[in-house]
């Protein structure tokens, strides 16, 4: 006689939300992943963040059909009582599957080999023209030209911690190193772990680590609550400094992004000298090792202290084009506070991300982030295919009244800097304890 199901109600599954006592479902069956948080490739963060309910959705769009078969080993024997699947989440599910069948998950194409000759090249004309010239000009151009790598380089960094662009998982990792932590400086563990934990709360104000820019930036005036960080755990204080701060962003926006770089040093040499448990953190040690051996002893070749610096800001500088890319995508739309809700997955990727309109012969350019909603959505798919998808999944907007956002790259930086522009004015009336005076009243005055 067969056995019978047990159930469990989503309320109580809802009490299994903390560390050490973490359930999830997954198409209507609940596991219990305490141990395996700890574990997880994509770190405890999504996990936590989703921690107590359905997570199918999420689930397929990060994993691939193979993962299915490990599941078993963390059922609980419960089945969630009132389990239903929307309309939109049995639609993204079948287009997840559609686009699986047509194999596009697994063919790369040949964006990588083109990526990374270009980086190639970009970083021989660089040193190049540090060691063969004696022109001012000629090194400032070369400092642009490593900017221009460093992109490049970052998005092959981006690409190979969300799917395998080498042939084996050795040689994926080979790549994570070589092109975050030897040639960028930035730990690809850091980066991981911040941007998986991006993804699956896109852009909820204290779970999504890529709006957490106080003192400097608020993309709203609810984080003028002083709001709690959940991926960080510390209180981001609404202070007077921030509020300072904050009050000008507008027009500091595009100085601190050609300084951005540097915080993501010290994101990685904070993580990497932590307690917190890093994968392969020897590995990322010495990756970073290599880049501050290399980069400084390049600077060091230019012939005086003027050009060493220059080279160095035009370098980080051109490399800010990529900071304020990450940041179109988002900053403009909308937000929200709280986790992450999985049963409204699709809605949330959708309306807290914008696309950026460009012509095919951009993509080097944009990095694939032009199509930030399809990538959002489909996280493992190469990006050499998410423009051939972008059409259906307008159409699946469409059909279900979801908002499709998208923007020329000028148009988007208009309205990330109104966003930001609107929040320093939000902030100047509560900046009372800030003392004012002629510069405060001539920026006031002009907006």
């Amino acid at each position: 006689m067969a056995e019978s199901k047990r159930y469990l109600s989503l309320e109580d599954l809802q009490r299994h939300n903390k560390p050490g006592d973490l359930w999830i479902s997954i198409q209507s069956k609940v596991y219990d992943v305490s141990e395996w948080s700890k574990h997880h490739p994509g770190g405890e963060a999504p996990l936590l963040s989703l921690a107590g309910q359905d997570v199918t959705d999420a689930f397929v769009a990060y994993h691939p059909g193979s993962a299915w078969q490990y599941l078993d080993k963390f059922f609980t024997g419960y089945y969630l009582s009132d389990y239903a699947a929307s309309e939109v989440s049995k639609d993204y599910r079948k287009l997840v599957a559609e686009i699986s069948k047509m194999g596009l998950f697994e063919k790369k194409g040949h964006c990588v080999l083109y990526t990374f000759s270009f980086m190639i090249i970009l970083f021989a004309l660089s040193v190049y023209g540090v060691l063969c010239s004696d022109s001012f000009w000629v090194h400032l151009l070369s400092g642009a030209l490593m900017g221009l790598f460093w992109i490049q380089s970052g998005w092959m960094g981006h690409d190979s911690g969300h799917y395998q662009i080498m042939s084996t998982p050795r040689f994926n990792r080979f790549a994570q190193v070589l092109t975050g932590n030897c040639l960028a400086g930035i730990s690809i563990e850091w980066w991981k772990w911040n941007h998986n934990a991006h993804h699956i709360a896109c852009n909820s104000l204290d779970f999504d680590p890529d709006l957490q820019h106080m003192p400097f930036f608020a993309v709203s005036s609810k984080l003028f609550n002083s709001l709690k960080s959940c991926f960080y755990d510390r209180k981001m204080n609404f202070d007077s400094a921030s509020r300072f701060l904050v009050s000008y962003q507008h027009w500091t926006f595009y100085p601190v992004m050609c300084l951005a770089r540097l915080n993501l040093f010290a994101q990685s040499f904070l993580l990497l000298s932590s307690k917190r448990k890093v994968a392969n953190r020897g590995q990322e040690i010495l990756g970073i090792l290599a880049f501050w051996i290399w980069f400084p002893l390049l600077v060091s070749c230019l012939p005086n202290l003027g050009e060493r610096v220059m080279f160095v800001v035009v370098s980080f500088s051109v490399t800010g084009i990529q900071h304020v890319q990450f940041c179109l995508n988002h900053f403009s739309a909308t937000v929200y506070v709280g986790p992450p809700c999985s049963n409204d997955w699709f809605g949330k990727q959708t309306v807290g991300t914008l696309n950026i309109d460009s012509s095919s012969w951009m993509d080097w350019f944009h990095g694939g982030l032009q199509f930030q909603i399809e990538h959002h959505l489909f996280p493992r798919l190469p990006r050499c295919h998410l423009r051939k998808i972008a059409p259906f999944v307008k159409e699946l907007c469409k059909k279900h009244k979801l908002p499709y956002n998208s923007a020329s790259f000028w148009k988007a930086n208009a309205l990330t800097v109104e966003t930001l522009r609107s929040a320093a004015l939000l902030a100047r009336d509560h900046s009372k304890p800030v003392p004012k005076n002629l510069v405060w009243e001539a920026v006031n005055t002009h907006g």
